[in-house]
């Protein structure tokens, strides 16, 4: 029964630069959207259903509204006929979702081809690869609908070489998609690089990857809400879980609203897991920050100096990889690590270096001005390599995240996943190849503890990276 004496809206809370989910106990409450160039450009949020504002049942609950729980919610209702709730803590696509640099790669996790090979074998390797494949058939056809104007700009991916002694590899890569896979990638000189797509002034040469679209990702977020609540979906923002009990079978999710009781329930909380949620999902990631800026829009004389002909993904070599872009509007965008913590991501030091980075590619950005910078937590699992399960066949819980900054297209096919496995349907022989049939790995109580090590990686990944 819903109890009318219970308020619909709480007051907004301010957007909160200091988040940290390995030692906050969660994403708080009804918090603002962080200050992106994605939230200042979507337009108007669309509606939503409010905050929770009483006990009442559900078949089916969806944590989450990100990509990944706004997919799961669209997929359960056009295939299964399931409409879901989905609870939010904040405001909608509050996390990931609307913090990424809107890029779409054909990749999921941050393992490449070669390397599935190694840990799982060709065959297994060529299952994912199909996987992925058929992921990026589904993110063109979901932006293709007219619920989502996400200004879609396709034309493949560019992985660049930073510098000389990766060209090898990256030759190696591209035979291996080829002949392996028969995937039509190719290598490209510095020379028609810069000649016919970026002067990417580090450039050592490139690969190039027929599949890649740049999308705004606050217009495909706010896409995913109209669509999933079109198809009855009821998404109710402003509603931490902060209580999870089981009896009978049933989940009790309490909020500050009220409580909801669901026969089922799917987690979609990548890098803004609270450690507390659930021990399904307790240090199953090692969340880490990325740091992106937008600049004002760059001038004919600009663009002409940048040999900027191109509106596609772009991505760097390196080990903590620079990921780039020309926006619509001519603005440039950039994002790359960040802070080790939340206490110290306000810290302009992780900017400038940002800044840097930019100007070693482009010079005549040096000194340009910014107009958004903002910073995020990227749901990276302990090997790399995400997962969409179910942890205990004899509860009814499943999730899907550990994307490690590969989301933006793989999680419209993990919501879709993670809807046939709350469905009960694992007919697709794809529920055999390996993030489906096991659980993310857990470095247990040892997870904030890696930070240390974390600090230690990322000197040696700048050494090899740029000195070595």
């Amino acid at each position: 029964m819903v109890d009318n004496a219970i308020p619909r809206h709480w007051p907004k809370a301010s957007y909160d630069p200091k988040y940290d989910p390995i030692v906050d106990a969660g994403p708080g409450h009804n918090r603002d959207h962080a200050p992106t160039y994605w939230i200042g450009t979507a337009g108007t949020p669309p509606q939503d259903d409010g905050p929770v504002s009483g006990d009442f049942d559900a078949d089916v609950v969806v944590i989450g509204s990100g990509y990944t729980g706004l997919s799961t919610a669209i997929h359960l209702a056009k295939e299964h006929g399931i409409q879901a709730v989905v609870l939010e803590a904040n405001t909608v696509a509050w996390g990931c979702s609307t913090r990424n640099g809107g890029q779409a790669q054909i990749s999921s996790g941050r393992l490449k081809r070669s390397q599935w090979i190694q840990r799982w074998g060709v065959d297994v390797a060529k299952g994912m690869h199909a996987e992925v494949t058929e992921a990026f058939e589904l993110f063109n056809d979901l932006i293709a609908q007219d619920d989502i104007d996400c200004d879609p700009q396709p034309g493949g991916h560019y992985y660049i070489a930073h510098r000389d002694k990766v060209m090898a590899g990256l030759e190696k890569e591209s035979a291996l998609l080829n002949e392996t896979f028969g995937y039509g990638s190719r290598i490209m000189s510095r020379e028609e690089l810069h000649e016919s797509h970026v002067r990417d002034q580090e450039a050592a040469g490139a690969m190039w990857e027929p599949d890649g679209t740049c999308i705004h990702a606050g217009k495909l977020a706010f896409g995913y809400v109209n669509m999933a609540r079109r198809l009855g979906a009821r998404i109710h923002t402003a509603s931490p879980v902060t209580g999870w009990t089981t009896k009978n079978g049933v989940h009790h999710l309490r909020t500050p609203g009220g409580t909801v009781r669901a026969k089922k329930v799917a987690l979609a909380t990548a890098g803004y897991t609270p450690p507390g949620l659930n021990e399904k999902t307790r240090h199953r990631l090692m969340p880490i920050l990325s740091n992106s800026l937008v600049t004002r829009p760059l001038t004919e004389a600009e663009l002409a100096e940048c040999g900027i002909q191109t509106k596609s993904p772009l991505t760097d070599t390196r080990t903590l990889r620079h990921y780039y872009r020309l926006l619509p509007d001519n603005r440039m965008q950039i994002g790359s690590r960040s802070a080790l913590t939340g206490r110290d991501a306000e810290n302009d030091k992780h900017l400038a270096m940002l800044k840097k980075g930019l100007a070693r590619k482009f010079p005549a950005l040096e000194d340009i001005n910014l107009d958004y910078s903002w910073w995020g937590w990227v749901d990276v699992s302990h090997d790399m390599m995400p997962r969409i399960f179910q942890p205990n066949p004899d509860e009814q819980i499943f999730y899907a995240m550990g994307y490690g900054g590969n989301g933006v297209m793989y999680s419209a096919q993990a919501g879709r996943r993670l809807a046939q496995l709350v469905a009960g349907d694992k007919s697709d022989k794809a529920f055999s190849l390996p993030i489906f049939t096991s659980a993310l790995p857990s470095h247990g109580l040892l997870t904030p503890f890696r930070r240390a090590g974390q600090r230690f990686a990322y000197v040696w990944y700048y050494l090899k990276d740029e000195i070595i």
